[in-house]
């Protein structure tokens, strides 16, 4: 994977809150069994998991405002692609400029952007409080990507998935979610969710190897998008790229996370899908570049 040095990274879709606080979070912070030992707990509290941050939180967040004076300078040096926030900004910027396309193109609706805000320890949400335990997600209540940068660390330690493209990965994945959002996907789940609590966790299933395949349709189309001016974004994605992308997938696959907390695979308890299922998902939208083929429900809705 190269990126271009002469792209214009643009700070505008990101919201600097790191070093702020978040007025605490909800308790999930990283200890005992460490990242893989809360994992499944965390899955099942975003947006895949059949009720969002709010259901756990019981309150309103929101309201916090970032800083991006630090990041806008930074992103504008000459050595802006050897910073992971810039690098990150960046990759923000081609999956929102591929979504500006696709969505109008494949779905007849346009593409509205959603921040991602940058965060360090705690953050206050639309969906309430959260703290870097939960990992990234997206709120749909306040259209917000949230990622403490640390946990790139954490996927690669506890995970064991450090290569560079799991980052572009995670963050298209997400976006995936902005997408269900906007086509409304996502407000059909939840809806056949509470009329058919049995498969809550199915239907969840469904949502999150969605977006898993909307990621693999951003990377078959990432080397076309271009910031502002026209400049390409990426100059290349390799084979090895996309290897690392179903690697991090298989990473976190819900039998493989339950495997590595020592407990037995339950499949019952199910939110993101087995490994070999994001694998095949991610693969899906990569080999056809086209979302429509991301239908991952069927006639569930």
């Amino acid at each position: 994977m190269e990126l271009n040095e002469d792209a214009q990274i643009d700070t505008s879709q990101v919201e600097d809150r790191r070093g702020s606080g978040g007025g605490g979070g909800f308790g999930l912070p990283i200890g005992g069994g460490g990242l893989v030992g809360l994992a499944i707990a965390v899955l099942v509290a975003l947006v895949g998991g059949g009720f969002g941050l709010n259901a756990m939180t019981g309150g309103d967040g929101g309201g916090q405002q970032g800083d991006n004076t630090s990041i806008e300078r930074e992103c504008s040096a000459d050595d802006a692609l050897r910073k992971l926030d810039c690098r990150n900004t960046l990759y923000v910027n081609s999956i929102q400029a591929y979504w500006q396309q696709a969505m109008p193109q494949h779905f007849g609706k346009p593409y509205r952007e959603a921040d991602t805000v940058l965060f360090s320890q705690a953050v206050s949400t639309g969906c309430g409080q959260a703290d870097s335990g939960v990992g990234p997600f997206y709120c749909p209540e306040d259209d917000h990507v949230y990622i403490d940068l640390t946990f790139y660390q954490q996927l690669a330690d506890e995970f064991g998935a450090p290569g560079e493209f799991a980052q572009p990965y995670v963050l298209a994945h997400e976006y995936g979610h902005h997408v269900q959002d906007l086509v409304g996907t996502e407000a059909q789940m939840r809806r056949q969710q509470q009329r058919d609590p049995d498969n809550a966790n199915q239907l969840s299933v469904r949502l999150e190897l969605q977006a898993d395949c909307y990621a693999g349709a951003w990377a078959r189309n990432a080397t076309g998008t271009s910031d502002a001016k026209g400049q390409k974004i990426f100059k290349s994605i390799t084979d090895r790229d996309i290897q690392e992308g179903l690697d991090t997938a298989a990473a976190i696959g819900d039998d493989t996370i339950q495997k590595k907390s020592g407990g037995r695979v339950d499949e019952s308890q199910f939110t993101h899908g087995t490994s070999e299922q994001r694998q095949q998902w991610f693969r899906r939208g990569y080999d056809s570049g086209d979302p429509k083929s991301c239908d991952t429900f069927g006639n569930a809705l």
